[in-house]
């Protein structure tokens, strides 16, 4: 227990060493841990290009210093991310660490952040907890209650009354059947939750389980990446000519893949804080210069995640004069700016992202399918922390 002690306490020397102190550092780097292999690639697929284009478009120079990217794949998996994250900080001597695909992966590194005053950017896990777990976390992603609430006070407002609700059992899942079935049966509707394995799913039994149900609409959760493999189950079950409407938080209509999913995808109504359809000339130009770089591949909101990342950290160099730190994520707190997605800020209390919400629908438009916005929800805070401020 003593040598345990010992070693625990010269890890805990060895990060606080490794903190960038007043010496005068001229690179400022960036370690972008992703999982940019197994089962959630695209995830991280689309922040890094994000990220590398914001870099691209901006130059690699913020007050008199170099940005240097440096990018590490996780695999998803949780440890790896720690022992990636502890190796960029102790080692690479990190100034930012940023990226983050999935929930378990940010919260892993969290006591890291804390302990090397490192600030951690969150580009794409969706659990409102999650900023919470570190003062030296900020996102620039979304969280799964502000993406959802939006969602069950529609489905309310337009004559849903019974809803079944399918999630990926995970943090962001479980967020996301919280925050549908709160608002939804405060207005008086109906509902039965379910939870799918968030590892090598098979939705064949749970949609059999709906069939039986027989809801008005069948409100769905899936991180980015199992849309498709969800809408072909959905397909094969008829699903798409029962009557039962599909709806959900963005993630189950991925932008990137949602040409792929066919006619059996029109009509779903989502809410989400990004569609690469959305109507702004950041956007539109922001969609072209993507294309340009990942061979014609649409981004995604994961992709302006890490774009939007990044603007972040080049902004909150700006203020402190390339300093990092506390500094660094002193001066994050309050930036906002206008984004692909639209008009974005930080929260200062929470260090969370305020954003509008879209209420979409999926349409043809010019031979493609794109989630159109037809409503706006302005400036969404995460329902759960500001529920807990009142």
């Amino acid at each position: 227990m003593h040598r345990r002690t010992l070693i625990l306490a010269a890890g805990a020397a060895a990060l606080m060493a490794a903190v960038p102190g007043a010496q005068a550092q001229e690179t400022i780097k960036v370690g972008l841990i992703l999982p940019l292999t197994g089962p959630f690639t695209a995830i991280g697929r689309q922040v890094e290009t994000g990220a590398r284009l914001y870099m691209q478009q901006k130059g690699n120079t913020v007050a008199g210093k170099t940005i240097e990217l440096i990018v590490k794949d996780d695999g998803g998996v949780a440890d790896a991310t720690k022992r990636t994250a502890q190796d960029l900080i102790v080692n690479e001597k990190v100034n930012v660490l940023a990226g983050f695909g999935l929930t378990p992966l940010a919260l892993a590194t969290a006591p890291l952040a804390t302990q090397a005053k490192v600030p951690q950017v969150v580009m794409a896990a969706g659990t409102a907890t999650i900023t919470e777990a570190s003062p030296f976390i900020v996102r620039t992603s979304f969280t799964l209650p502000q993406a959802t609430e939006p969602m069950a006070d529609w489905a309310a407002k337009n004559g849903v009354k019974k809803v079944v609700t399918l999630v990926s059992d995970y943090g962001p899942g479980i967020d996301s059947e919280k925050a549908f079935s709160g608002v939804f049966t405060k207005a008086g509707g109906q509902v039965e939750n379910l939870r799918v394995p968030l590892a090598n799913p098979d939705f064949s039994p749970f949609l059999q389980k709906v069939a039986d149900a027989k809801p008005d609409a069948l409100f769905v959760f899936v991180p980015a990446g199992q849309g498709a493999q969800f809408m072909k189950q959905f397909v094969e079950r008829g699903f798409d000519k029962s009557g039962i409407k599909l709806i959900g938080p963005g993630d189950v209509t991925d932008d990137e893949v949602l040409n792929g999913m066919g006619d059996a995808a029109l009509g779903a109504i989502t809410t989400h804080h990004y569609s690469v359809a959305h109507d702004s000339p950041e956007n539109k130009s922001f969609v072209e210069a993507f294309k340009k770089i990942s061979n014609g591949t649409r981004p995604n909101f994961m992709a302006v995640g890490g774009y939007d990342g990044m603007h972040l950290i080049y902004e909150g160099l700006k203020k402190t004069g390339g300093q990092g730190g506390q500094a660094l994520i002193d001066a994050m707190k309050g930036l906002s700016w206008t984004s692909p997605r639209g008009p974005v800020s930080i929260d200062p209390q929470t260090r969370d992202i305020v954003q509008n919400i879209y209420v979409r629908k999926v349409e043809r438009k010019d031979g493609e399918l794109y989630n159109v916005e037809f409503a706006t929800i302005p400036n969404v805070k995460d329902p759960v922390k500001a529920a807990k401020s009142n």
